[in-house]
């Protein structure tokens, strides 16, 4: 049995592999390949990182996480995830037939994105259609620039992005009702014209984005556009283990990283505070999230095992 089994090999599960690596622990880490970020050519807002593609970075993190000879890291899908009848720990069934137990898991099994249903935006996922303007806008500056959707979050979003060009256009997507006149004399006073149409298609070549393709009225040049996508849980284990989720369905967690399962912990995008609005999609961020949930497993070990 091992003290520790992470599930996920992304930033946040890679970190705490570090972490209890560090920590002396028996720890394996099981990484199914699957990564939210995978379309993306680089990842940005990482100290020292800024610019890296993510598979660079998982690269040099299993580099490091050879140094350490308790961590071991297992190429696998997790198919079931439940506590050790009459005793301490878990136990996983992995898709090649094998089972693995642990004392204590970290969850970092990412979410998963559902993108609207328009031709072409899942290729062009990362390259050319982004989410955050954090993340992306950089990129984008001087370039002309869409934005998805009329609803609140997509017009603050159309503002914000008036600092990286001047040309940005809000494609309402067949949902102009959602604009009330206050609103768009607000788009309009800031240089922000509307498209009413309904959004069909993004025209590509050569893997970038040439321009939104309405179902009447002439296309519209673009070298970018941002939209917002429905996410849920990459993976069942949560679900089966059964951890409290939020509204937005994210595994609920404490301040140190705890779900409300005890022994069970998780980090990155799949679980935040019950205090934050929405999940942070930082790498930076999910990153010192495993940190934390590391540490916190490995505290809660070591309580456990010198109590009186």
């Amino acid at each position: 049995m091992f003290d520790v089994i992470v599930v996920g090999g992304g930033p946040a599960g890679l970190s705490a592999a570090l972490t209890l690596g560090r920590a002396v622990r028996t720890t394996l880490l099981i990484d199914s390949a699957e990564y939210r970020n995978a379309p993306a050519e680089e990842m940005h807002n990482f100290l020292t990182r800024d610019g890296t593609p993510p598979s660079e970075l998982r690269a040099i993190a299993r580099a490091e996480l050879g140094r350490y000879p308790t961590v071991e890291i297992r190429d696998a899908a997790v198919d079931n995830a439940r506590a050790v009848e009459g005793g301490e720990g878990f136990e996983l069934s992995l898709a090649d037939g094998d089972t693995v137990q642990a004392r204590r898991l970290v969850l970092a099994t990412g979410l998963a994105d559902d993108l609207p249903p328009i031709d072409n935006i899942r290729e062009l996922w990362g390259r050319g259609v982004y989410h955050c303007p954090y993340c992306h806008g950089y990129e984008t500056r001087g370039t002309p620039i869409a934005v998805l959707d009329a609803d609140p979050v997509m017009v603050g979003l159309a503002l914000h992005l008036r600092r990286f060009s001047d040309d940005v256009v809000l494609c309402a997507n067949g949902g102009g009702d959602q604009l009330d006149e206050q609103t768009r004399a607000r788009l309009a006073a800031n240089g922000v014209p509307v498209r009413f149409e309904k959004v069909v298609r993004l025209e590509s070549a050569g893997g970038e984005l040439e321009s939104v393709v309405f179902d009447s009225g002439a296309p519209l040049p673009r070298r970018s556009l941002f939209a917002q996508s429905r996410f849920g849980q990459r993976s069942k284990i949560p679900a089966q283990l059964g951890c409290r989720l939020l509204p937005d369905g994210c595994v609920a967690i404490s301040d140190f990283h705890e779900t409300s399962v005890p022994g069970v912990y998780a980090a990155g995008d799949m679980a935040h505070r019950e205090s934050l609005p929405m999940p942070t999609p930082f790498v930076i961020v999910a990153a010192a999230g495993g940190t934390m949930a590391a540490i916190a497993a490995d505290k809660n070990l070591v309580a456990t095992d010198t109590a009186i």
